[in-house]
């Protein structure tokens, strides 16, 4: 590795980082289209980024998010390595420790287990242990959920396990105009982010993103939808699945509002609270097992912040407690248009 690399650029980050509103020339993409642009761009106001991860410079990476990366910034900065994640994310934090800001794909969520420790013990706690004289400027970028028919171990959507760990921010995008904000933010970012990709919607549908770079704070959520009579709260790939309900209920005369938090940590409450103050009723869609889900963090904050406006229990609507199942029977465990309706039906009923 180049020391060149580790250097600081003139100016620190903010010079070398210029902010644009995201308005102008646009290009209609897909999310990950929106990954492999965001992170070219990076690479270029920054020579200090660097991505790094199984198969991602010759290959391109397995969902080709890295393709052509190897070819325009060269081997020092496109690292192909062993198949040892406890490797790649133990250098990558050693790498963030002492200047660069490295990219680090998991090619799925579970595949991410043997680099737990890593994670956990080291890349959250660093800025801690040093009382700030260390941190760690580093994005684990993590195909994670269910809907492509993968096999065992490749459709995992544990984001619970790390949000349970302080030090660790994490951000789940829905659309391809978030992606491309939220991941220039988070590689700007001077502590560890997960940016956890929904694959099932990488190639779901194309949307105007600006071509010139920009970016979207973390801790912000959206509302993709306005509603007044319950409130839908979801994240990735979860997102389209409110939305299509939400299409349904319009049919059936209730509005409902549409909540994508887009980071879980650090979390928007603020403005879930609002819309379901506003509401009186609440959904939680998610597709990782219900049992100990960040969703039942979300019924808890309700149920503590909001009590009172509600007038009815908050619903989930989540995976199930098993294993993710094989590619026959996914459809049963991933949350559908028809569950979500239902549930609502439920809040409205009571």
């Amino acid at each position: 590795m180049s020391t060149r690399l580790a250097e600081r650029p003139e100016g620190g980050a903010s010079a070398a980082h210029p902010v644009t509103p995201g308005e102008g020339k646009t290009e209609r993409l897909t999310i990950v289209r929106a990954v492999r642009d965001t992170l070219a761009q990076e690479m270029e106001l920054d020579p200090r980024v660097l991505v790094m991860g199984e198969d991602v410079g010759v290959n391109g990476g397995v969902f080709r998010a890295t393709e052509g990366l190897l070819e325009r910034f060269g081997p020092e900065r496109v690292l192909d390595t062993p198949l040892a994640e406890d490797g790649i994310v133990g250098t990558a934090v050693a790498m963030a420790m002492t200047g660069l800001r490295p990219v680090v794909e998991i090619q799925f969520m579970g595949f991410v287990y043997p680099a737990v420790n890593q994670i956990l013990a080291h890349a959250a706690r660093i800025r801690n242990r040093t009382r700030g004289r260390y941190h760690v400027p580093m994005v684990l970028r993590m195909p994670y959920g269910g809907g492509i028919h993968a096999p065992e171990s490749h459709s995992e959507s544990y984001e619970a396990m790390f949000l349970n760990a302080p030090g660790i921010k994490v951000v789940v995008p829905s659309t391809p105009r978030d992606t491309k904000g939220l991941l220039a933010t988070a590689i700007r970012d001077e502590d560890p982010v997960l940016f956890l990709e929904p694959k099932r919607v990488y190639r779901a549908f194309r949307e105007d993103v600006p071509v010139d770079p920009y970016t979207i704070p973390l801790g912000e959520a959206a509302i993709p939808r306005p509603g007044e009579d319950v409130t839908l709260i979801a994240w990735g790939a979860m997102v389209r699945v409110c939305l299509d309900a939400a299409k349904v209920l319009e049919r059936e005369g209730v509005s409902a509002e549409v909540v994508d938090l887009r980071t879980l940590n650090p979390l928007d409450r603020e403005t879930m609270l609002g819309s379901v103050r506003k509401t009186g009723r609440a959904v939680v869609v998610h597709e990782a097992p219900r049992t100990a889900g960040f969703g039942a963090e979300l019924v808890a904050q309700i149920n503590e912040h909001a009590l009172l406006h509600l007038e009815a229990p908050v619903q989930r609507v989540t995976g199930f407690d098993t294993v993710f199942p094989y590619a026959r029977l996914e459809k049963l465990y991933l949350p559908s248009r028809e569950r979500v309706v239902q549930a609502v039906r439920r809040t409205l009923e009571f």
